[in-house]
C-alpha cells in the first residue's frame, strides 16, 4: 500500500490534502509523462457536499494503476512508498494526474 497526498481540493475525497478513500485507480496505460495519467477515482465536490468530520484520511491507500510505463507499477498496483495526486479546479478525472509517475 502507498501513502497518498492529494492537492485536488475540489475532489469529494480530499480532506486536508489527503485522500479519504481506502483505494484509488490511476489511469494512463500508454503514459510517457505525468500529464498522461489521471485519477479515475476523482469525484467532483458539488455544492455543500464534503467529507464528514468523523472521516479521516486513510493512509496507506491501495492504488490500482494502469500506467504500465511507470517504474512504480507492479502487476497493475502502485509499489511506491509515497505518491501525490495533483490537479487544480478540475471537473473531471482528466484534469488530475499522478504527480509521482516516472517513466521506465
Amino acid at each position: 500500500m502507498t501513502n497518498l497526498d492529494c492537492s485536488v481540493k475540489n475532489c469529494t475525497y480530499n480532506k486536508d490534502e489527503s485522500c479519504c478513500r481506502s483505494n484509488i485507480h490511476v489511469d494512463g496505460p500508454s503514459a510517457k509523462v505525468t500529464e498522461d495519467t489521471c485519477c479515475k477515482s476523482f469525484a467532483e465536490k458539488k455544492g455543500d457536499t464534503s467529507i464528514s468530520e468523523v472521516e479521516e484520511a486513510k493512509k496507506p491507500t491501495n492504488v490500482a494503476c494502469d500506467a504500465k510505463n511507470c517504474i512504480y507499477n507492479e502487476d497493475c498496483y502502485c509499489d511506491a512508498e509515497h505518491i501525490g495526486i495533483a490537479g487544480r479546479d478540475v471537473c473531471s478525472c482528466h484534469g488530475t494526474e499522478c504527480a509521482s509517475f516516472r517513466c521506465k
